[in-house]
């Protein structure tokens, strides 16, 4: 004689604990992104953070209960967390679009894989009840799982097709640069009114932003030239890749994404990515 516990059979505590700890490595992705530069992008600063809450207060539910609504508004969840990161790439929300990234590549697919173990999970047939009661629950069960598996394949298909023609981690095209106004600040931009910043851990010869960094900061491409009100030296370096980078009084240049407009300067003064990022003054 076999005694349950409360906990159900193997495979519906196996799609528990998966689910559970698929929503906690998503909401550890968004953590991280969060804090290294999302905090500080308006509106989805507030997303992102909105995200983890939610992740880790769904995967602790899933955990510590049974239910299936638990379950089912986890999978939904995490389908809506990809959809949005979807449509980022596709269009832009809120004046933001996507890069491709390996950080939202894994979070991705993280996602499709909490959307399979936890729709799974809401799925799974009841084992009490007559034996014709519980072949028919299987049966039905069955088709709502194969439901699954074609959404989740599809799911994939779409991602990837996805990150494959989004762009990756792009150049600020170069141009004049001119001096605008911010605030009380005369601060250096870019031939379409952004604000340029120089990063702490750069030299005159090296650029320490590479790889994530460079998506969310992408690099002035240089030469660039002097409009009016800049009066510092121009210069260019060589980049690992090849590439050619302004600079200005011997500080690489760069954007940041999280300017959605001319006239922003959200990413002065952050600690992101390994040190500090500034807004380029014009008198250098």
């Amino acid at each position: 004689m076999v005694v349950r516990g409360n906990h159900g059979s193997t495979p519906q505590l196996g799609l528990r604990i998966s689910g559970a700890v698929l929503l906690a490595v998503s909401a550890g992705i968004h953590l991280d992104l969060y804090l290294t530069g999302y905090r500080s992008i308006p509106t989805i600063g507030w997303l992102f953070l909105f995200q983890v809450i939610a992740a880790f207060v769904l995967g602790a539910a899933v955990l510590a209960s049974a239910a299936r609504l638990a379950a089912a508004a986890g999978a939904v969840f995490s389908l809506a967390t990809l959809g949005g990161y979807l449509l980022s790439l596709w269009i832009g929300l809120f004046g933001f679009k996507e890069v491709r990234t390996t950080a939202g590549i894994a979070a991705g697919v993280v996602e499709v894989a909490a959307f399979a173990a936890l729709a799974g999970l809401a799925a799974m047939p009841a084992e009490r009840g007559r034996a014709g009661g519980r072949l028919l629950a299987r049966l039905r069960a069955g088709v709502v799982g194969a439901s699954i598996a074609a959404v989740s394949v599809v799911a994939l298909a779409v991602l990837g097709a996805s990150v494959a023609t989004a762009g990756g981690p792009a150049t600020t095209a170069p141009g004049a640069l001119k001096a605008v106004r911010i605030g009380a600040v005369t601060v250096l931009a870019d031939a379409n009114g952004r604000t340029l910043y120089w990063f702490a851990p750069d030299t005159a010869a090296r650029s320490a932003c590479y790889g994530s960094c460079a998506a969310y900061w992408p690099p002035v491409e240089g030469p660039a030239t002097a409009g009016p009100g800049v009066t510092g030296k121009l210069s260019v370096l060589t980049r690992s890749d090849g590439s050619v980078q302004a600079a200005y009084d011997g500080h690489p240049l760069y954007t940041y994404v999280g300017d959605s407009a001319p006239g922003q300067a959200n990413g002065n003064n952050l600690n992101l990515n390994g040190g500090l990022w500034h807004e380029v003054t014009a008198s250098g």
